[in-house]
């Protein structure tokens, strides 16, 4: 069995990531921390996980080293920087689902977050933790960045169309809507139900952190400079993650064509469906699940045809604890839907 810990567990990602792994079947959970509910058990914080046993603990890495192999870091931004240096440099394996190891230089880290980077050698060693781009990267790394959840969606939404010659890259614009569950357990205001509830707004219009990951990676696959108009909304539901992505034609090309596309860069991956003609993605469909659902469609009405793309996720699996229990499977060769749902609840 492998030993894992949680640092940072008293989140939703955290509160997921143990759902998960609790249920996992080479896996044992040795550790979960918070500072705020050291001590406390875990049943006591949340009520679904009534016989775990587990206790919240302190975040004190040296005993913690002792106890786990493998280490979810579900920390705030800055604070991952030196914990997934020192378990990486005590030989540990560490899968980070804060933003510090996603960006390939630390100065485009530095420009977006507001803050240092102290750990700029330790970047290069990171694997972009998305397995559709870098299976085998994340197999042979000790050091996963687990994706935000956003790029999640719009990534896997863009990727087969960034080798083709059909499309203008400089017209990509990504439309995306989430449930509150991304602004975490302690919201600021914007965030509270009577601020949410009965009402979708967009925020981060042009400046929203997941900017420059998704550029990073389109960039990547394109082999351009790619410069994308990123627009995120809240939408008043609990989880998931709907983008819907345009992008301008320079030719005439049909649907299928681009369809057969898809299904040929994602037909060997266990958690994309590119969906079948006439068939709309919902969140509700992913919801509880790490799947990643994709739609296509063209607007031939307008002067500029153009492609339209819809990817639904839920936030807190594929675009978080899940991705992150896929990115464990494949470091550490289990199999890589292992504790993974195969389906959504219904309703």
């Amino acid at each position: 069995m492998l030993k894992v810990a949680i640092l940072g567990g008293s989140g939703y990602t955290g509160a997921e990531l143990l759902r998960l792994l609790l249920q996992h079947p080479h896996v044992q959970v040795t550790a979960i921390t918070s500072e705020r509910s050291a001590g406390i058990p875990v049943s006591d914080v949340f009520l679904n996980f009534r016989t775990t046993g587990l206790k919240f603990e302190s975040l004190h890495l040296e005993k913690l080293t002792e106890k786990a192999d493998l280490f979810f870091l579900c920390l705030p931004h800055k604070s991952s920087q030196e914990t997934a240096s020192v378990l990486f440099e005590a030989g540990k394996k560490v899968v980070d689902l804060s933003a510090d190891y996603r960006l390939k230089t630390a100065k485009v880290y530095e420009d977006w977050y507001k803050t240092t980077h102290n750990f700029k050698g330790l970047i290069k060693k990171a694997v972009y933790g998305l397995p559709e781009l870098y299976r085998k990267e994340i197999a042979q790394t000790a050091l996963v960045a687990n994706p935000g959840c956003y790029p999640t969606s719009a990534i896997l939404g863009l990727a087969p169309l960034m080798g083709a010659d059909y499309i203008d890259h400089d017209s990509i614009v990504v439309d995306s809507k989430s449930g509150t569950s991304g602004a975490g357990r302690n919201p600021a205001q914007p965030f509270m139900f009577c601020e949410v509830n009965e009402s979708v707004r967009a925020y981060g219009i042009s400046v929203h952190r997941h900017t420059p990951e998704i550029e990073q990676e389109l960039s990547l696959l394109s082999e351009k400079k790619m410069k994308i108009s990123f627009t995120p909304h809240l939408i008043p539901m609990n989880r998931g993650i709907l983008s819907t992505m345009y992008a301008r034609l320079t030719r005439k090309v049909s649907l299928q064509t681009i369809r057969k596309a898809y299904v040929k860069f994602y037909q060997h991956e266990p958690f994309v469906r590119v969906l079948d003609d006439g068939l709309y993605p919902s969140t509700w469909a992913v919801k509880g699940t790490n799947y990643c659902d994709i739609a296509l469609f063209m607007n031939r009405r307008t002067k500029d045809q153009t492609i339209i793309i819809v990817s639904t996720i839920d936030n807190l699996l594929k675009g978080a604890s899940g991705a992150a229990v896929q990115n464990m499977n494949i470091m550490s060769g289990f199999e890589e839907t292992a504790g993974l749902p195969a389906s959504s609840p219904s309703p």
